[in-house]
């Protein structure tokens, strides 16, 4: 019989307890400390910090679990992608099929950029500094920590600790990834503000007058061919429902593909990188649950519309906070010790390269509101999408330009410029010659990118001299 006086009974619900609770406390003093509220950082990390404040107190570090605050991380990551991906888009501001493919081309790029940045500091420490707690190939979390997020940081930080084990390194790869992703939050956040500032002082950007305006239509809460809010089902439980279903059938997928023999190198390699992407997979399988919704309302056989714009951002969003509260919670600091100089080496030039970065093809891109381009895309680049889009509305609180409109339409782009880019992860740790080879594939996928992205401005001159 089960026992419910037991914290065994209640130890899932602690983790959570832990988390509400952080979060509200950190909402609480974002609101009211007015450096943190200009400095936008989201109240997810704020309570994240929160958290790891209070960990070296000896009682609240033994009730945060850290491995269960990585699993929270890993299946929020996973259910954030499933309910996004379930939703009708809607366009908001008039863009171009081809800019929305440049953005996503920008997005993939950047990920390049990142990981040859984390090789180049990596591989050297490696050889030169640290064979014993240094793993060669830990540079390539920086995308993944940066552009990803915690959630990768963390699936791929895993993973890289297995094959540093094997290979007799004491790697914290988990700690090390989620690392880089709370700077990452931090960067996109302050150097953000900070760099917006600057061009306000001289005069070159200024704060446009208007309220930042929910994108909702009534619609969005209640169309007239919508299931009501509550029946015999409430709608929530009906939005809840489809996004845990999406993710069953990627539980089924991954599992499927576990049973598979696949030989040595889908054994070490391929199956680890199919439950690393599960945020991939919840993409791609929501998208066609749509698609299949979408076909069956054409045909008349489904006769009324389940699926909400507006719960589906909600459980999306409350997904995403948990899993930065979570994600930087489980960062254990004694897990660092001695690879600290790696550590913000790779966090700082990469938040220097990625600026630069896209900050040039922001300008080159957008011709007609480099700001707002710039602003989202180093907001996500460093960040989530929230993150740039909270950026964006400092400057641009109505979404007027097709800023907000690109960073949510590159994401399809994105990923079918980025995935052959993520194969390599799996790559890399295998051996440093084959981290030698990953860095020399990024650096030719770079050139290939960057040609693409200003073969306009290149093919002119090239014209021009003729």
């Amino acid at each position: 019989m089960t026992s419910f006086a037991s914290l065994s009974a209640w130890g899932w619900l602690i983790q959570f307890f832990i988390i509400i609770l952080a979060l509200l406390l950190a909402n609480l003093v974002r609101c009211n400390v007015p450096l943190l509220k200009r400095s936008l950082l989201p109240s997810a990390l704020v309570a994240g910090l929160i958290i790891l404040c209070l960990k070296p107190f000896g009682f609240f570090s033994d009730i945060v679990n850290k491995s269960s605050m990585e699993i929270i991380t890993y299946h929020a990551l996973g259910l954030g992608f499933v309910a996004m991906a379930l939703k009708n888009k809607k366009i908001r501001s008039a863009t171009t099929t081809m800019k929305v493919v440049e953005t996503g081309a920008v997005t993939a790029s950047t990920y390049i950029a990142q990981g040859m940045v984390g090789l180049l500091v990596s591989i050297p420490l490696f050889l030169l500094w640290n064979r014993t707690n240094f793993f060669y190939a830990s540079g390539l979390l920086l995308p993944m920590g940066y552009g990803q997020g915690p959630g990768q940081a963390l699936n791929f930080g895993v993973t890289y600790s297995g094959w540093a084990s094997q290979q007799g390194i004491s790697f914290a790869g988990s700690d090390f990834g989620l690392s880089i992703a709370a700077a990452g939050f931090i960067v996109g956040s302050v150097v953000g503000v900070v760099y917006m500032n600057i061009l306000r002082k001289k005069g070159r950007l200024k704060r446009k007058d208007g309220d930042y305006k929910e994108e909702y239509t009534l619609a969005d809460y209640q169309s007239d061919n919508e299931i009501p809010h509550a029946e015999s089902i409430d709608k929530l439980t009906v939005q809840i429902s489809l996004v845990l279903l999406v993710y069953f059938m990627v539980f089924l997928l991954m599992y499927g593909v576990q049973q598979l023999d696949l030989g040595n190198f889908g054994t070490n390699t391929l199956k680890p990188m199919v439950w690393g992407f599960n945020f991939l997979w919840g993409t791609l399988l929501g998208v066609l649950v749509k698609a299949v919704v979408t076909r069956l309302r054409k045909r008349n056989i489904m006769q009324r519309e389940y699926i909400n714009n507006y719960t589906l951002d909600r459980i999306a969003g409350t997904c995403f906070d948990f899993m930065i509260v979570a994600g930087t919670a489980a960062i254990d600091f004694n897990n660092l010790r001695g690879i600290w100089m790696p550590l913000l080496l790779i966090c700082t030039l990469g938040a220097v390269v990625t600026f630069v970065y896209v900050r040039v093809c922001s300008k080159h891109l957008y011709p007609d509101y480099p700001y707002e381009g710039f602003f989202s895309m180093f907001g996500m680049l460093t960040g989530t999408a929230s993150n740039g889009m909270i950026l964006l509305r400092e400057i641009d609180p109505k979404f007027e330009t097709p800023a907000a409109n690109n960073l949510v339409l590159q994401t399809i782009p994105a990923i079918a410029f980025g995935f052959p880019v993520l194969l390599l992860m799996g790559l890399g740790p295998q051996s440093l010659r084959s981290c030698l080879i990953t860095l020399a594939i990024l650096a030719v996928a770079f050139v290939v990118f960057a040609v693409f992205i200003f073969r306009k401005r290149l093919f002119k001159r090239k014209t021009a001299k003729q």
